[in-house]
């Protein structure tokens, strides 16, 4: 990944609703045109410890179903339809559509939902 789609998926993300970001130490993240929009926001960036993979999980499966589900099956043209795909499966599917096992076999709009209603 480079370092300019990560610094627009996360610009992506906070334009979107905000985020608790957290990291492996991939030199991407610790670039400093990714720290400096981390910093904009007011946002503390989070890494993963040395060597331990445990800490970045989340991340890592998420990660790993936009690949297999939609990033490994395509071949973009150019770096906008790509920009594109990647914002309609995580707008449209991974967050309205998908079912997580993890919050009860349910999409994270919905799982969110049911929070916002009781607050």
């Amino acid at each position: 990944m480079t370092r300019q789609l990560v610094c627009d998926a996360l610009l992506m993300a906070l334009w979107r609703r905000g985020l608790l970001f957290h990291s492996d130490r991939g030199s991407q993240y610790c670039s400093k045109d990714y720290q400096r929009i981390l910093k904009s926001f007011g946002l503390i960036c989070s890494m993963s410890r040395k060597g331990n993979c445990w800490d970045n999980a989340v991340a890592e499966s998420f990660f790993h179903s936009l690949k297999t589900e939609l990033v490994y099956a395509e071949h973009y043209a150019t770096r906008g339809i790509a920009k594109q795909s990647i914002f309609q499966y995580i707008e449209g599917y991974y967050s309205r559509v998908r079912r997580h096992s993890t919050i009860g076999s349910i999409a994270p709009e919905a799982f969110e939902s049911r929070y916002k209603n009781v607050a």
